[in-house]
């Protein structure tokens, strides 16, 4: 009931006029990162942390988090409608959302996936509201060895759910940890890799790293291309038969329920859910044949699955200040920088902050709800836009951003120069997710190991003797065990294929 008045006072001051228009702006530049090919929640929240600059905490992370969660929206709309997904977790969509739409039920498509978004991203916020505090209470007893053991759990689940292979997903990793080891330790004060440049005594700035590796790689990427795009379909008849009710709301709670444990886990990303939702309801299904003609479950089940994501992964950044994808490391970034700390005192320190943006989060879900099933075909318009104008202002835009980090032209560099690395990481297929997370979580993790280093007196072998350490590094070692074993199996498979040709 404690928590169920905190709600209440959260939609209070969500409700204020101010509040409701940073998330209308939120959950509609969400939505327009997602309608748009080529550009996602990761790089519109990188490219647009700098905005909120002026803004106070609660404003600021509500807009952040509409963006993240709008993005889920909007990417259904062009991959039903023109087979083109507009972020990663929409591509399984095209599978089945666009046959329906060649059928002419692409407005069935959009009303079950506006749905079954609406359900699944309300259930994961009352998950968040209900579960998020009682974690947060249990995470109170982790001490500096607790959360060192959790962020190495953190990392190698980075690297075992991360990428194509093992290996890139190494080197992406080792990238991420150089990175962060730049600048002053705090807690030691010794200067590391900063080549007598002042710039650097703080340490690569989050921000202009992410806006570098994610915003302007897909920009260089996007101008590759600058052909236009189809004409979308129509949109008409937004709900589905009678007969498709049962299988559309059974592929719906399967889909919550994926979505929000999937999002408990650190290193996965929004299509991971999207992808086993689709080939859960493939395997459940009396005709599996039907998937990729048009089958409603396809649509329903993936689309529910990756805006309940969203709710859950939320989860372990509030409670214990783990980001669980690049785009919540984007936002625990910018925690950070307006003052918060995430982790298990935040509940308690700054509890009206927290339940302003849960009850914002509803409140966006509602909003979304209404842009999306009604104003489908309008959304889809949007996508015309010729990327020859949109990109070029997209790059200007990310400068300026860039430039407001702290006023100064090295931001504007060290941004340019990790695009143009990441757009040649991207080349070679190594992927940009890892560093980022590793980038984020190694900073939180040498601070524990540090201090847990002083309570142990230098003696590191301690932390084996506390259960809750024990438990979390036999996790991690058995993921990276799996990790390895998969990656060497993987090889043999393509050793014995290529023998066998």
């Amino acid at each position: 009931m404690d928590q169920l008045g905190q709600l209440l006072n959260g939609f209070e001051i969500a409700l204020t006029w101010w509040n409701l228009l940073y998330c209308l702006i939120g959950v509609t530049v969400g939505m327009l990162v997602g309608v748009l090919p080529g550009l996602g929640p990761t790089t519109a929240t990188a490219l647009l942390i700098p905005i909120t600059f002026g803004m106070g905490p609660i404003p600021a992370i509500i807009m952040l988090s509409g963006i993240y969660y709008g993005a889920m929206y909007g990417g259904t709309i062009t991959s039903v409608l023109i087979n083109t997904p507009g972020e990663a977790a929409s591509v399984i969509t095209c599978l089945d959302g666009y046959p329906m739409a060649k059928q002419g039920r692409g407005g069935t498509a959009l009303g079950v996936a506006g749905i079954g978004s609406f359900i699944g991203g309300t259930v994961s916020i009352i998950g968040l509201a209900f579960i998020g505090p009682a974690l947060a209470n249990f995470a109170l007893r982790f001490g500096p060895p607790e959360f060192f053991s959790l962020m190495v759990l953190g990392l190698m689940m980075v690297v075992g759910l991360m990428g194509k292979s093992l290996l890139r997903g190494l080197i992406a990793t080792f990238i991420g940890l150089t990175l962060s080891l730049v600048g002053m330790d705090t807690v030691s004060g010794a200067i590391r890799f900063t080549f007598g440049n002042p710039h650097l005594l703080d340490g690569f700035d989050l921000v202009t790293i992410a806006m570098g590796l994610f915003g302007l790689t897909e920009i260089f990427i996007g101008m590759e291309d600058l052909s236009s795009l189809q004409k979308p379909a129509e949109v008409k008849g937004l709900l589905p038969r009678r007969e498709e009710w049962s299988p559309t709301l059974k592929a719906i709670s399967r889909g919550t329920g994926l979505g929000f444990l999937i999002g408990l886990i650190p290193g996965t990303s929004s299509a991971i859910p999207a992808l086993l939702s689709y080939s859960l309801e493939k395997r459940l299904a009396k005709d599996p044949s039907r998937f990729g003609k048009g089958a409603i479950e396809g649509v329903a089940g993936p689309e529910t699955a990756n805006n309940s994501y969203c709710g859950g992964a939320l989860i372990p950044l509030f409670t214990l200040g783990i980001p669980s994808s690049p785009t919540i490391a984007i936002i625990l970034g910018a925690f950070i920088m307006h003052g918060l700390t995430p982790g298990p005192t935040l509940f308690l320190n700054n509890a009206e902050f927290v339940w302003a943006v849960i009850a914002s989060m509803f409140i966006g879900n509602f909003m979304l709800l209404i842009m999306n099933v009604p104003l489908a075909g309008w959304w889809a318009k949007i996508a015309m836009i010729p990327p020859k104008l949109l990109y070029p202002i997209i790059l200007i835009i990310s400068i300026l951003g860039a430039y407001t980090v702290s006023n100064e032209i090295w931001d504007v560099g060290v941004m340019l120069v990790g695009g143009i690395v990441g757009y040649f990481m991207q080349k070679i297929d190594i992927p940009m997710a890892p560093i980022v997370l590793t980038f984020v979580l190694s900073r939180l993790m040498e601070r524990a190991l540090l201090q847990s280093l002083k309570m142990f007196d230098g003696n590191i072998l301690v932390i084996f003797q506390r259960p809750i350490c024990s438990i979390l590094l036999t996790l991690a070692a058995i993921m990276l065990i799996f990790s390895i074993i998969a990656e060497v199996k993987k090889k043999r498979e393509i050793f014995a294929s290529n023998s066998e040709m």
